[in-house]
């Protein structure tokens, strides 16, 4: 679970240096030459199946943990105890539903009309091709709606990555009274910049381009 869960948060840095490129003011060339290179190169092409794998592992532990859980305290208790225990880890499954229901419409948005699954967002003309994700973010963050929804659910992805940062280290037994404060720090920071850096994507959308 905390292996999977590091992958996944290496992956968001990446996804989220790649995305900010559409705020380059130069009308997505730059993030259009970064999807032809992802879009083309076979070991890319390769990678996206481990990261699938990566999602899949992430989510049937997460479930199985909570099944567990659930057994091993089938009767809530009747007074809730004082532990040192995160207030976030007491919401990670449920937080983590949150996240897999928005994982799954932005792949029908985004991914799956690459793969040609979908039909193209927008009205004729307005995006290029199934690879213009500029033109297809463009369709999407001008509904004030989507653009309310993205930025919540990354809101609650902050709160789960908070929790999960921290908690990967402590299940790999990398936890110590020295450097455990410094690890909550920059979990938190973490969390903060993949939240906000994604929340402000569809903000520059919206009200700027």
């Amino acid at each position: 679970m905390a292996l999977a869960g590091i992958f996944l948060m290496l992956f968001l840095v990446f996804h989220l240096a790649t995305n900010l490129l559409m705020l380059a003011g130069d009308g997505g060339a730059a993030f259009g030459n970064a999807v032809e290179f992802l879009t083309t190169n076979p070991a890319v092409k390769i990678m996206e199946y481990v990261l699938f794998a990566g999602f899949l592992i992430h989510i049937l532990l997460g479930v199985a943990l909570q099944w567990q859980n659930y057994r091993a305290r089938p009767v809530k208790y009747h007074k809730a105890l004082k532990t040192e225990t995160s207030r976030f880890s007491r919401f990670m499954f449920h937080t983590g539903v949150i996240i897999f229901i928005f994982l799954v419409i932005h792949l029908v948005n985004f991914f799956f009309v690459k793969l040609g699954w979908v039909s193209i967002p927008g009205e004729a003309g307005e995006v290029a091709d199934r690879y213009d994700f500029f033109g297809m973010a463009e369709v999407m963050f001008s509904n004030a709606w989507y653009v309310a929804g993205y930025i919540l659910a990354f809101v609650f992805l902050g709160f789960h990555l908070k929790h999960a940062f921290q908690s990967s280290f402590q299940s790999l037994g990398l936890n110590h009274t020295r450097y455990t404060p410094a690890i909550k720090v920059i979990g938190t920071i973490y969390a903060l910049a993949i939240s906000v850096g994604f929340s402000v994507i569809p903000l520059y959308f919206y009200f700027i381009h």
